[in-house]
């Protein structure tokens, strides 16, 4: 499991490709709670997502980099 300690509110949460997946609100034990800004469109609009913090690679900077493409992470989504 990634070290959680360096992820901090408003960095950006990105896939091993690069692209953009969400930006992150806090963490929650062992999740990431994404803002809900990046929360979608439709019924998946106006509420919060989570990413399961065993999908971090690592955290580069102002990034949070995940072990999957963004188009697989995002299946992997947990909403709330």
């Amino acid at each position: 499991m990634a070290d959680t300690s360096a992820i901090k509110e408003h960095m950006e949460v990105i896939g091993a490709d690069g692209v953009h997946v969400g930006t992150v609100d806090k963490v929650e034990g062992d999740r990431i709670k994404l803002t809900k800004a990046d929360s979608g469109e439709g019924s998946h609009e106006g509420h919060h997502h989570f990413i399961s913090t065993g999908l971090i690679a690592g955290v580069e900077g102002d990034k949070v980099r995940l072990s999957a493409n963004a188009d697989v992470a995002v299946t992997f989504e947990e909403e709330a």
